[in-house]
């Protein structure tokens, strides 16, 4: 199927098998608005600033490694993404005969808007900022700021300084191992290891680069690809998924470990569903429930689990196939925000979300927090110089090809080595912060 053909108005009769396509990923695209200088998405509640540096990193082989250097950030935060600012629910899926209203419909530099190519118009959720997108505020964290909340901070590196060698049963034993574990779709686990899932990862890919680099512990330290494709964050939601027996089986036992032993996950697995934003029932707030779903299975599979790392999607707008184009590759970030932003309003003592859930990181859920973002305006260079090339994906334009590959597998690495959260259980000999 063409690009062209998916921008068009899909029959009622096709509806079908749209559905089936949705079921594992997402669908196709039309023209969305770009973003604008409101400041929606919620106001902050408690508000106090926060220092110290984020969990992110700084910049690998010309790409950032998600996160920038602290600066402070308000630890009450913005709202959770609860509902939109820009437009209540309704409306029919996104599949080509549905759109915005033209009013708005500008890109960042004021011209039209695509949903495809080498440009989109969007403006990346790092380099956003206060302003917003649909009345969605922008930043990876509250008060749109890209820096980890002080006191969320604070917590997370305590959680990273008990990280420990387990053994089989998840009792502490100096010979034990820490497991370092992605779930996801088949772009998270080419972007883990493009290999043989486990074993012999592809150079280029996060596995690949770690098992070469020698300032990464290896003595301890075992990193397991559990991303299956096709998986998207549906898959995950329930503990009891055979998925997750799958990794247990065929992943986590392959490498002579065990569930007791993940200590650590990486998660990037997207939501399916066939509406955009503004719309409440937009893959970015069924994504923000899901994580909170996710986030507790992951606990009840992982019971020593202690930090939970989650990316969005890489560009979507070359896609020829609608497993996950634009809008949705870029709107994934923001049920990663909320979701985020759901735990730290949560622990700072505002309730419960009924989206997510219960995400108390001292019982039901990890501590979570943002790994690298991964998502730039096609062509159109971030901030920190980050761009994706038609090159950089295969021939269906979704999953990343060996340059792709290449270019997340460094922001990964580098934030795994730079990250304070992380540093004093990956890099060998090193400390947290």
């Amino acid at each position: 199927m063409s690009r062209d053909n998916l921008l068009e108005p899909v029959h009622p009769g096709m509806r079908v098998l749209w559905w089936v396509l949705w079921m594992c990923a997402s669908v196709a695209c039309s023209p969305l608005p770009a973003a604008d200088d409101g400041g929606g998405g919620g106001s902050t509640a408690g508000g106090s600033t926060a220092g110290g540096s984020a969990a992110g990193g700084t910049t690998a082989g010309g790409s950032a490694a998600g996160g920038s250097t602290a600066g402070g950030s308000t630890a009450g935060g913005s709202a959770a993404g609860g509902s939109a600012a820009g437009g209540a629910g309704g409306g029919a899926p996104h599949d080509g005969g549905w759109s915005l209203s033209d009013a708005g419909n500008v890109s960042a530099d004021g011209g039209p808007f695509t949903d495809g190519g080498p440009s989109t118009g969007r403006i990346p959720l790092s380099d956003l900022g206060t302003r917003g997108y649909l009345g969605f505020q922008g930043g990876l964290y509250p008060g749109g700021s890209n820096d980890v909340p002080a006191g969320h901070l604070a917590v997370g590196i305590a959680r990273a300084m008990q990280v420990a060698p387990l053994d089989a049963d998840g009792g502490a034993s100096a010979s034990g191992k820490v497991v370092l574990l992605s779930i996801g779709m088949s772009n998270c686990s080419q972007e883990f290891c493009s290999g043989a899932f486990t074993t012999n990862c592809d150079v280029g890919s996060f596995m690949g680069r770690a098992a070469n680099d020698p300032a990464v512990e290896k003595t301890r330290l075992v990193i397991v690809n559990g991303a299956i494709g096709g998986r998207v964050a549906g898959a995950w939601v329930s503990p009891s998924s055979p998925d997750y027996d799958t990794v247990r089986d065929q992943r986590l036992q392959v490498l002579g470990v065990t569930e007791r032993q993940v200590q650590v996950v990486w998660l990037k697995a997207p939501s399916a569903g066939p509406y955009a934003l503004p719309d409440t029932r937009s893959t970015a707030h069924r994504f923000k429930a899901d994580l909170g779903s996710i986030s507790r299975a992951l606990k009840v599979r992982y019971p020593n689990l202690k930090l939970l790392f989650v990316s969005s999607r890489i560009y979507g707008g070359y896609a020829t196939v609608p497993l996950n184009p634009e809008p949705f590759a870029y709107e994934h970030a923001f049920g990663v925000k909320w979701g985020i932003e759901a735990q730290l309003r949560q622990m700072a003592g505002l309730g419960i979300d009924p989206a997510t859930g219960d995400l108390d990181y001292n019982g039901v859920a990890p501590w979570m927090t943002w790994g690298p973002y991964l998502w730039a305006d096609g062509l159109s260079p971030r901030s920190d110089g980050l761009t994706w090339a038609v090159t950089d994906f295969q021939s269906d334009g979704t999953h990343p090809s060996a340059s792709g590959v290449s270019k997340v597998g460094a922001q990964l690495l580098d934030f795994f080595k730079t990250s304070p959260v992380t540093r004093c259980w990956f890099v060998a000999g090193g400390t947290c912060p």
